[in-house]
This record gives C-alpha cells, sequence and structure tokens, in this order.
C-alpha cells in the first residue's frame, strides 16, 4: 500500500522522545530538522529537468551513498539493476499493445531525418514523452486514454520514412475511441471487461473472475493466499486459464534476468536474514508459487537489520479493476538513520493508538505487532514507482501478515525533500480561505504532512481487523477495496492529526495550530485543488483521489446541520472554511468507526454507496472554477522523476572498485537509454 503524493506537498519531521529529552526540548528539535530540509532545499542542486503537457520531471539525490562500503554499495547497485530488468513488465501489463507502440515511438524518434521544426513534430514528441512518463498510452493518474495532437497519417509518414513497422489494432488505437480507460472502476459496467489493463483477457469478464478465483481455497484458511496476484488470466478455447509470471512463463525473459542481479544481490547480503529473504525472493521467481511469495514476505518484514531495503516483485493491485492482480514495482532504499530513529516515536505508541480510536472494540487489534517505519533514501526506482512514484509504502499487503507478523513502513525522505524544492506558493495561496489559513499552511504545513503520512502508513494500514469468516477485501469489497482502504488509513490520521497525544509524545510543540493545518489542507485539497488533475467533465477514476473526494465531501455533508464546514463566496470564488475543527474531528471519527465496519464486515452495499454517492461524480461548476483560477500557474500538476545513473568503475581484472552516479541530463535520454539496454521482452507476450 502507497500514499501518493498529493497538490501542495510540504515536507515535515518529527522526532522519538526516549533519549530522556523534555517534550518541549524534541519539539525545538523537530524545529530544527525541518530547518536543515530547508537549507538542504536551498542548495544549488538542479532538480527540475523539463516540463510537458501537464507533467513536471525532476530529479533526486541519493543521499548515503557515499558512506556506504563497497559491499553495500554493490547491494545498492545490483538490487538497482534487478529492478530495471523488469521494467518492460510493468508496460506490457499496462496495456496490451504498450511495447510494440513504444517500440515503434522509439524508433522513429531515433532515426527520422525529415523537418523537426513543425508543430507536428513537437506534438509528436511531446506524445512520446508522455507514453514514457506513463509506461503506456494511458494516463499514469487519471486512467484515460493519452490523445495525441498529431493526426494518423502524420504518424504514417513517419513510419515510412524510417521504415518502422506499426499497423492493425496497434497503429489504430492510438487514435480510435477504443479502450479508453485502463482502468474503469465506474458503477453498472462490466469493470475487467471494460478496462484496458493488461491483466485478463479480451473476453474476460468480472463474472469470469469471480467465478474462478472463488473455486480457489487457501490450503490454511487462516493464511489465504494471493490467488491471481503473479498472473493473466485469460480464456482459451472457452476454457479459463492463468498464464504465471515466472522463469519459462509469462515475461520469463525479464524475469531471468530480475533473478540473475537477485543472485548478485544474495551474495553481498548485509546479514543473514537479508539473504534469507532474497533467496524466497528468487525461489518465487523461479516458481511463482505464491506459498513462496508468502514465505518471503514473512522474511521480508522480519528483515529489518541493515543499511540497505527493497521493494521488488508484483505488489500494488490498484491497476487491476478488481484488486487481484500486483503491478511490477522496483524501490530500492538507504536507510536514513537519524531521521528513522527520529519518526520511530510513531511505531512505538501503535498500540496506543490502536486502543484510543474510535472503531467499535470488536474491530481493534488486541495486540498490534512488528510495525516499523525507517526514512529512507531511494536510490532507484522501477516499474509502477517510475517515473511517477509514491512518498511512502506500507507492506506487505497481506492482512494475515500484517496481523500476525508486522509489516514496514518507510516515508521516502530524498523524494519528498525534492518534491518540496520543486514547489510553489501560488496555488495555494489562490485557494486558501484567508490570511490565517495561508499562514498556518506555510508554518505548519511542512510538519502537518509528514506526521499525516506517517499516521497514514505506521498506524492507519497496520489498524483494525477483519471479523472472523469474512473474505479478503478484494474479495467482499471487489473495486472499491482499494480506494476504502486508502480512505481508512487517511482518517485514522486525521483522527490523530487534532489531537493532544502530538504534544504528549513530543512530535509537535502546538497540537491544535498542526491539526487545523492538516484539517485546511485535506479539505481544500479534496473538495477542490485536485481537481486541476481532471479535464472538465471527468469523474474521478483513480483510488486516492477518490478517497480524498469522498472523506472530505462526507464530512462537509455531515457537518452542515452544525456549519462546521461553510462553502464562501467570494468576487465570485469559492472557498471552503473550517468554523468547528473540534467537531470536524468527532465527524472523521464516525466515518472511521463506518469504514472500518465497512472492511470489518465486507458490506459491499456500503461501500458502494459511500464510493459513488462523494466520491466519483464532480461538481462541474467548482471544476469549472478552479480549472479558470488554476489557469495562471505554469507548474505541472504532476511530478515524476528520473532516476539517477549509479555507474560502476572496475579494474583490469573486471572487479568493481567503486562506483560514481550520473545526474541525467534530459528525460528522453534516460528513456532512451532505458530502452537500449533493458529491453528484454518481445513486443508481443
Amino acid at each position: 500500500m502507497k500514499i501518493k503524493p498529493i497538490i501542495g506537498l510540504a515536507l515535515a519531521t518529527t522526532l522519538i522522545i526516549s533519549c530522556g529529552k523534555t517534550n518541549e526540548k524534541v519539539a525545538e528539535d523537530i524545529t530544527e530538522v525541518v530547518a536543515e530540509v530547508k537549507k538542504e532545499v536551498a542548495t544549488d542542486f538542479d532538480y527540475a529537468v523539463e516540463q510537458f503537457a501537464d507533467i513536471k520531471v525532476l530529479r533526486y539525490q541519493i543521499h548515503g551513498f557515499d558512506a556506504l562500503t563497497l559491499k553495500e554499495q554493490k547491494l545498492v547497485y545490483y538490487l538497482t539493476q534487478a529492478g530495471l530488468a523488469g521494467r518492460d513488465i510493468m508496460w506490457d501489463q499496462n496495456y496490451r499493445h504498450n511495447l510494440t507502440i513504444r517500440k515503434a515511438l522509439e524508433n522513429v524518434y531515433a532515426n527520422y531525418t525529415g523537418d523537426k521544426t513543425t508543430d507536428n513534430w513537437n506534438n509528436f514528441e511531446e506524445y512520446l514523452k508522455r507514453v514514457w512518463f506513463s509506461n503506456g498510452i494511458h494516463h499514469h493518474y487519471s486512467n484515460a486514454k493519452l490523445t495525441p495532437a498529431f493526426d494518423q497519417a502524420y504518424l504514417e509518414t513517419l513510419l515510412t520514412a524510417t521504415s518502422t513497422e506499426l499497423k492493425g489494432d496497434a497503429l489504430a488505437v492510438i487514435f480510435n475511441d477504443k479502450d479508453a480507460k485502463k482502468v474503469n472502476l465506474s458503477k453498472g459496467v462490466d469493470n475487467v471487461a471494460a478496462s484496458a489493463v493488461n491483466f485478463y483477457g479480451p473476453n474476460v469478464t468480472n463474472a469470469d473472475v469471480e467465478s474462478f478465483y472463488g473455486k480457489m481455497i487457501s490450503p490454511n484458511k487462516k493464511q489465504p493466499l494471493s490467488y491471481g496476484l503473479n498472473s493473466q488470466l485469460v480464456k482459451e478455447n472457452g476454457v479459463l486459464k492463468e498464464r504465471i509470471y515466472k522463469s519459462g512463463g509469462l515475461y520469463g525473459a525479464a524475469i531471468d534476468q530480475i533473478i540473475g542481479w537477485l543472485e548478485k544481490a544474495q551474495g553481498v547480503a548485509e546479514n543473514e536474514a537479508q539473504g534469507t529473504a532474497l533467496g524466497l525472493l528468487i525461489k518465487y521467481y523461479q516458481t511463482g508459487d505464491l506459498q513462496t511469495w508468502d514465505d518471503y514476505n514473512v522474511a521480508w518484514t522480519a528483515a529489518t537489520e541493515g543499511n540497505i531495503d527493497y521493494i521488488n516483485s508484483f505488489i500494488e493491485v490498484y491497476n487491476d479493476p478488481l484488486g487481484y492482480r500486483g503491478s511490477y514495482e522496483n524501490v530500492v532504499q538507504i536507510k536514513d538513520f537519524d531521521m528513522s530513529k527520529k519518526m520511530s516515536v510513531v511505531s512505538e505508541n501503535a498500540q496506543w493508538f490502536e486502543d484510543n480510536s474510535p472503531l467499535m472494540d470488536e474491530h481493534k487489534k488486541k495486540n498490534v505487532v512488528g510495525v516499523t517505519y525507517k526514512v529512507v533514501n531511494v536510490a532507484g526506482e522501477a516499474g509502477d514507482a517510475s517515473p511517477s512514484t509514491p512518498i511512502g509504502v506500507n507492506l506487505p499487503n497481506a492482512n494475515w501478515i500484517r496481523t500476525e507478523v508486522g509489516s514496514k513502513s518507510v516515508s521516502l525522505g530524498n523524494i519528498i525533500g525534492a518534491y518540496a524544492n520543486a514547489g510553489g506558493s501560488g496555488r495555494l495561496k489562490e485557494f486558501v480561505h484567508d490570511e490565517e489559513e495561508l499562514l498556518l499552511e506555510e508554518e505548519y504545513g511542512q510538519l502537518a504532512d509528514k506526521l499525516h503520512t506517517a499516521l497514514h502508513e505506521v498506524i492507519g494500514h497496520a489498524s483494525g481487523q477483519i471479523n472472523p469468516g469474512v473474505g479478503e477485501t478484494r474479495e467482499t469489497l471487489k473495486n472499491y477495496a482499494s480506494t476504502l482502504e486508502e480512505g481508512r488509513a487517511d482518517l485514522v490520521g486525521l483522527y490523530y492529526l487534532y489531537d493532544t497525544k502530538l504534544q504528549d509524545l513530543g512530535l509537535v510543540k502546538d497540537w491544535e495550530k498542526v491539526g487545523k493545518t492538516a484539517y485546511d489542507g485535506y479539505i481544500r485539497n479534496g473538495l477542490m485543488a485536485q481537481l486541476v488533475r481532471l479535464n472538465l467533465g471527468d469523474e474521478i477514476e483513480e483510488a486516492h483521489m477518490r478517497n480524498r473526494q469522498w472523506v472530505a465531501g462526507w464530512a462537509y455533508e455531515k457537518g452542515q446541520a452544525d456549519n462546521v464546514i461553510e462553502k464562501v463566496t467570494r468576487d465570485g470564488k469559492t472557498y471552503f472554511n473550517i468554523n468547528d475543527y473540534k467537531k470536524l474531528h468527532d465527524i472523521f471519527g464516525q466515518l472511521l468507526r463506518e469504514t472500518q465496519r465497512i472492511k470489518s464486515e465486507g458490506d459491499f452495499a456500503a461501500v458502494e454507496a459511500l464510493v459513488e454517492g462523494y466520491g466519483v461524480k464532480v461538481d462541474q461548476a467548482i471544476h469549472k472554477e478552479v480549472l479558470d483560477r488554476n489557469a495562471q500557474f505554469k507548474d505541472a500538476p504532476y511530478s515524476g522523476f528520473v532516476n539517477p545513473v549509479i555507474v560502476p568503475t572496475t579494474n583490469d581484472a573486471g572487479e568493481i572498485t567503486g562506483f560514481t552516479i550520473e545526474q541525467p541530463k534530459t528525460f528522453t535520454e534516460q528513456m532512451l537509454s532505458y530502452a537500449k539496454n533493458y529491453s528484454f521482452l518481445p513486443a508481443v507476450n
């Protein structure tokens, strides 16, 4: 489970208080750390790469790499290479024609010698960059198919001029209305059949999926296997069949490359626990066995020592309309020891947060175990994590492992820092209600956002339990499972952000101002600011955007009788002003209680009513106004990253003696390099 950046992201920092410091002293230290972050942001490192369409491409630095031993640096390098080796898997998972289209467009770009000063060529370049950024021809966030600003006739002239083959459906789909949504979560449609994502064959339906997996029974019902996680479900001669992602199976050519790099990584593992986990991951890739996947996750969760960690494999299920299949993902992490220590106060108090939550007693965990939280510096990303990256991750996703073994939560510190550096304040000033709200955001916004991320990942995803006999949420809540879980975790964070406990723990100097700032920002974003990411007339499809709107919209409606949140119109502009933060805190608690009940009881009718009633439809008048007000800002609403390139240096014997880190000059440079060095799959798989 991961948390994505939102409009107006700010960085903040927390500190541990177990060193004998007074709460006042700890809060002073927090202020000093935030000041250090701001100081670092002010350095002359060039974070900006370029901007096109609705995308801003940034760079990040690998903090801490030079302090690692050569063996540790090798581990980082091998894990990064393993991630990149699977890059093409994500492209093919996203859409069956993606690799065919990408390879053709890249060949045109590399070999066209005609006029490159025309609007058509500029539009072609922009379209290619958008495809690169989205890992395919569907927008990375909205899921809508990208629309080129050139026609088919022009593309055909480029194909002819460069002797490039692109024909049939793969050519036509760029310009027609087919496969319009990568993931279609709309009510009243067959979500599988209506989604272009390549997790299912073209003739597979919702009913097929539910029937196929409904017959599967895990050997241990208390430890259900993640059926469907690492396969494509197709129908051959009317018979449903899984194509397993493994060596010798679907995506085998790329997986063999991943295995080779993971074996090198295992050879330089920092400790036995880490090496054991890597060995199980290798075995999983070799066999595709889901019991091995669970064994790996148990071992990986328990492997908490060392400077290096990683996320690798088929993990997040947001791209599956029914929540079964995992997208390929890789994140390589270097632990920030100082910041991780300062953040650990949250995980150390996980049981207190659970015990004092507004959940029904039967839905609370009696023993919250194994929740670890670290701040890390990213060393490389691939697949579903690149170029668009999360800012926080909590894994593993299996509920029984989280309950019995625990979970790992991380904040991607250098990514958050890069986002903070690249942001601007103009959009914030446009949408805040008044000067007080602006001053609170400027003073406490970074801290509030950082604490919300921590509470969301560490406490939110780890909280609550499913009632005995109730199935996994992907089975009970179906296409609403992901947005319900993200909203539930958000609500845990929101509930505790306006609580004196944060000050008691020394996390803040003024809990009330931090809480007000967090509430202002969430309502502002959920009801207005995030709409800059949608085209006028669009409904909300993405799970995180949906959850922010249904949380904010439900709270707004429930508080109308007491005017808790007031809709204000001034000079023709709309604002939302919170009049009673305490009552809003209570409303968030009521919604948290209800969302946990829905999850615990598997109440599909209730989650459907909640999401469809508050999270999907967009007020068109508000949306048009938001887009008009936002038009003055040149800053793109979406950001992502190129990855620093870790380059080994070798001696005459070919042995690695060290590494240098190079920053890509352009987005195009990195994408063409990846195409040249990490294209291990055929166009059709």
